[in-house]
């Protein structure tokens, strides 16, 4: 792993206390490190400006907490630092096959609907 790069805590918000994930206020490349709650953790990916950081340790199918309410389940384990983001949460709310890249929604098929 390269060099780590020491960060300040403000650059992670929590955003309610009830949150399992905490959200980047600027870029962090990989190898940066941070303290978490207390312990020193170094990034194994960057995270982008305004993605989500994995609070804790999360299994398979639970709910991450954004604002104190659930936006999505893991669609796999995640470490705790691990970034949080469409390739392990499915949303709640949209199905996820239904995103286009750049993050517009697909319009929906032309096909006739099926009796």
């Amino acid at each position: 792993m390269s060099e780590t790069t020491p960060v300040s805590t403000d650059a992670l918000i929590l955003l309610h206390p009830d949150d399992n994930v905490l959200v980047t206020t600027r870029s962090l490349p990989e190898g940066t490190e941070i303290t978490l709650d207390g312990q020193a953790l170094v990034l194994n990916s960057a995270l982008p400006v305004g993605h989500k950081l994995a609070r804790h340790a999360l299994a398979a199918g639970d709910r991450v907490l954004k604002y104190g309410v659930p936006i999505g389940s893991l669609l796999a384990p995640v470490a705790r630092g691990d970034w949080v983001h469409m390739h392990n949460l499915s949303s709640d709310y949209l199905a996820s096959h239904t995103r286009a890249s750049g993050g517009q929604i697909s319009p929906p098929s032309q096909e006739p609907p099926r009796e």
